[in-house]
C-alpha cells in the first residue's frame, strides 16, 4: 500500500485488505483510502512497538536527536505535497495548510534539540558518603488519539516529544483525515527511524472505540495522549484508570476574546479575524465568545463586519480562498443550530448566517447572552458572537463563567490592566493584544475541564518521561575505621 500522498488512482489497497474511503469536504470526492483496521491490528501495532521500544530507549539522546532531524528534513523536502494533502482531506485553504506543515516540522526540529537536554539532578549529600541523583527515563509505549482539524500538527505535537524522550508510539488519527498521519509514519521509516517505533492504525468511526480500547486495556501502554472533546476525554480517562496510565488531555474550550474600551480596535479586529475564521473556526483555541465593552461595542461591530465581508469562502483549489468548508454535515448542522438558538433568544445576525453545502458564510452576531447555546458549547464554526460587558470586573467575570479553561484573549493599551487581567483569567494560555499563540517553543494546554498536560516547549517532554531517584550508600569496606 502507498500510504503517502494517495489519490483514487494510486491508493487502491490489496484486494484482501479492507479499506474505507477518505473524502474531500469541499466537493465530496474520494481522494484516497485508508486501511479499515480493528483490535487485532491494534495489538499487532503494540507488538511492533514493544520490540522497537526495547531498542530505542537505549539509543543515546544525541542519536535520537540526529534521527529526528533527518525525519524533519524528509518532511521539509515534501512540505508542498503534505500541504496539498492536508487541504484535500481537511479542506482548509492551502496557505493555512502550509502554515500547519511548518508548525509540524517545527515540533520535530524543536524536540530533536530537546532530546539532548533531558538533564537529571545531583542532590547534595545529607549523609557522608551517600550519593543521590535523579535521572529521567521514558515512560514506555504511548498511545495517541488525534482529531481531524489539524491532521499534521496534532500528531507531530505528540509523536515528536514521545520519540525524543525514548518512547515508542501508536497513533489513531481521526477517520476523516487519516492520510496525512499515514504519510508521516511512512516518511519516519524512510528517514531511518526503526519500524514499529511510530505506527499509525486507521479505522472508520464505528471502530475507533475498538482500536483505542484495545490499547487502553493493554498494560504495555503506559501513557495515553488525547486531543478531542471533554466528553470523550472523560471516558478515556476512566478506561485508563485501572492500571493508572499516564494521561495528557487537551480537551474542549470556550475561549473568551475580550475587547476593553481602551483597546486598539483595528488591532483587535485583525486578530479576531485571524483567530476566529482560521480553519473555518474549527480550532480548539478559536474565540467562542467575543466580549466587547459597551462603550465601543457598536464601533467594534461595524469594523468587524467590514473585515468579515472581505473574506472569501471557497475550496482550497482556489488560491484566493480564505475560509474553507466545514468538515461534515453534522458540523454544519451544529453551527445552524447555534445561530437559530441565538436568534430565538434575541441575537441579531449582522452578516452571514447561511450555508452552501459544507461551506458556511462567516457570520457576525450581536446581542449574544450567556443563556444561548453558543455561550455554553464550542460552536466550532465561522461564527463571531458579540457579547456586551460593562467595566473590567464584568468582562473578567463573563470570561471565567465557563467550566473550560484552554485559551483566552484580551485587548487593552493599559499596562496595569494587562497584569491584572492576566492574573485573573482562568485559562492555560492567554493572548494579550495577540491571537496567534500556538508555537512549538511555548507550552500548549489548558486547565479546568480543558484538560491537563502540556505540548511544546521544554515542558513538552515531561509527560513522556518519569523521574527515577538513585541513592547509593557507602559500602562497609569504605567506611573509615
Amino acid at each position: 500500500m502507498n500510504t503517502a500522498f494517495q489519490s483514487p488512482q494510486d491508493s487502491q489497497l490489496d484486494a484482501d485488505v479492507p479499506a474505507f474511503p477518505v473524502f474531500d469536504p469541499a466537493n465530496g470526492e474520494v481522494i484516497g483510502y485508508a486501511p479499515d483496521q480493528d483490535a487485532s491490528d491494534a495489538l499487532a501495532a503494540l507488538d511492533r512497538a514493544e520490540i522497537a521500544y526495547a531498542l530505542w530507549r537505549s539509543v543515546t539522546p544525541t542519536e535520537r536527536a540526529r534521527r529526528l532531524r533527518l525525519w524533519a528534513h524528509k518532511l521539509r523536502e515534501r512540505e508542498d505535497e503534505l500541504a496539498a494533502l492536508i487541504s484535500q482531506e481537511q479542506g482548509k485553504p492551502i496557505a493555512e495548510s502550509r502554515a500547519e506543515v511548518a508548525q509540524g516540522i517545527g515540533h520535530a526540529e524543536w524536540f530533536a534539540e530537546e532530546a539532548r537536554r533531558t538533564y537529571g539532578e545531583i542532590i547534595p549529600e545529607q549523609v557522608e558518603g551517600r550519593r543521590m541523583m535523579v535521572v529521567r527515563e521514558p515512560v514506555g509505549i504511548v498511545a495517541a488519539v488525534t482529531p481531524w482539524n489539524f491532521p499534521m500538527a496534532m500528531p507531530m505535537r505528540k509523536v515528536a516529544p514521545a520519540l525524543a524522550a525514548g518512547c515508542a508510539i501508536v497513533l489513531k488519527p481521526a477517520a476523516e483525515t487519516p492520510l496525512t498521519a499515514l504519510a508521516l509514519a511512512r516518511m519516519a521509516v524512510e528517514s531511518g527511524l526503526p519500524e514499529g517505533l511510530f505506527t499509525v492504525v486507521t479505522a472508520p468511526k464505528e471502530r475507533a472505540a475498538e482500536v483505542v480500547g484495545t490499547w487502553l486495556d493493554d498494560s504495555r501502554v503506559r501513557k495515553l495522549t488525547f486531543t478531542g472533546s471533554t466528553q470523550v476525554g472523560r471516558l478515556l480517562a476512566a478506561q485508563a484508570a485501572p492500571d493508572l496510565k499516564r494521561l495528557s488531555m487537551e480537551l474542549g474550550g470556550n475561549a473568551a476574546f475580550i475587547v476593553f474600551a481602551d483597546a486598539d480596535i483595528d488591532r483587535a479586529v485583525a486578530c479576531l479575524i485571524a483567530a476566529k475564521f482560521r480553519n473555518a473556526g474549527q480550532t480548539c483555541i478559536s474565540p467562542n465568545r467575543v466580549l466587547v465593552d459597551e462603550l465601543i461595542h457598536d464601533r467594534f461591530a461595524a469594523a468587524l463586519c467590514r473585515a468579515v465581508e472581505a473574506l472569501k469562502v471557497g475550496p482550497a483549489s482556489d488560491p484566493a480562498s480564505t475560509v474553507g468548508p466545514l468538515i461534515s454535515e453534522a458540523a454544519v448542522e451544529k453551527v445552524a443550530r447555534h445561530i437559530a438558538d441565538a436568534q430565538a433568544h434575541g441575537a441579531k445576525v449582522m452578516l452571514g448566517g447561511r450555508a452552501d453545502g459544507l461551506f458556511y458564510q462567516p457570520t457576525v452576531l450581536t446581542g449574544a447572552t450567556p443563556a444561548m447555546a453558543l455561550a455554553q458549547e464550542e460552536t466550532f464554526g465561522p461564527v463571531a458572537a458579540l457579547f456586551r460587558f460593562s467595566g473590567e470586573a464584568d468582562g473578567i467575570a463573563q470570561a471565567n463563567a465557563t467550566p473550560f479553561g484552554l485559551a483566552a484573549y484580551f485587548f487593552t493599551t493599559d499596562i496595569e490592566r494587562i497584569w491584572r487581567v492576566s492574573a485573573a483569567l482562568e485559562a492555560g494560555m492567554i493572548g494579550i493584544n495577540e491571537a496567534v499563540i500556538s508555537t512549538e517553543v511555548a507550552p500548549f494546554g489548558g486547565i479546568k475541564q480543558s484538560g491537563y498536560g502540556r505540548e511544546g516547549s521544554r515542558h513538552g517532554l515531561d509527560d513522556y518521561q518519569h523521574l527515577k531517584y538513585l541513592c547509593q550508600g557507602q559500602s562497609l569496606s569504605e567506611i573509615p575505621a
